[in-house]
């Protein structure tokens, strides 16, 4: 039998669990998932890249600008170059 109910978690932590009537009373295995549910406020909110935000990530992420000096040798690539030379590794 699987009983699911959505509860409010109060601030002690503390829920009771009250078995329904077909359950007989005997020993049983009890299995407890808590899931909880993100408020509208935790939700990570969407970043807006402007040109400034990624010129300020660049200057304070030594990876980006390591990553960003590798990718600025590469030249004139475009993703179907790059589609084809990954399909080549693998035929």
């Amino acid at each position: 039998m699987t009983i699911t109910q959505t509860v409010d978690i109060p601030l002690s932590r503390e829920i009771t669990l009250k078995v329904p009537s077909e359950v007989p009373p005997r020993k049983a295995q009890v299995e407890v998932k808590v899931i909880p549910f993100a408020k509208e406020a935790e939700r990570p909110e969407k970043i807006r890249l402007t040109k400034e935000k990624i010129e300020e990530m660049l200057q304070n992420s030594p990876h980006t600008r390591a990553l960003s000096g590798i990718l600025s040798g590469i030249g004139d690539v475009d993703i179907d170059k790059i589609r084809m030379e990954r399909l080549d590794k693998h035929l």
